[in-house]
């Protein structure tokens, strides 16, 4: 087991299953030492979760818990993209949060921070990220919350 699988169970984290693209697009692309993640919303067995709005619909505490699940998506994908090998992470660079919310709602930036969290606890100093946090009036299938992701791996 490596380093970071043996983080993941310590902090009781589960990656899901990779989805699959539902359009015309893949879910990552390496280039050179980069690897780009697509947008990632809080998806578990295959099926939208927290669908809704902040400000109407959605808490805060549910933004939160629907930008972790993105997150844990975001892992499941840099897994795919380094063979199963969440060790190669060299660094999470930067993650670009969508938040579906109301005009009004201007906590945008503390419910990215579910997934900058899980970042961090992952992989320490190396989970430190440089990150756009930004309302939208939609996201896909209606969900909360849509995430994407730039990591630096070990070649």
């Amino acid at each position: 087991m490596g380093k970071i699988s043996a983080k993941l169970r310590e902090l009781g984290l589960e990656l899901p299953a990779a989805a699959k693209p539902v359009a015309n697009y893949v879910p990552w692309v390496i280039s050179g030492n980069l690897v780009f993640v697509a947008g990632q919303i809080p998806l578990l067995l295959g099926q939208p979760q927290f669908v809704g709005q902040l400000g109407t619909t959605i808490t805060v505490e549910m933004g939160v818990a629907a930008a972790r699940l993105c997150a844990l998506n975001i892992l499941s994908q840099l897994s795919e993209a380094c063979g199963g090998d969440l060790d190669r992470i060299v660094r999470i660079v930067k993650l670009v949060g969508f938040v579906n919310c109301d005009a009004s709602f201007i906590n945008i930036p503390k419910v990215i921070n579910g997934a900058s969290d899980v970042m961090a606890d992952v992989f320490g100093e190396a989970g430190k990220h440089a990150r756009s946090s930004i309302g939208v009036s939609s996201l896909p299938m209606g969900v909360a919350v849509e995430l994407e992701a730039i990591a630096e791996i070990r070649i």
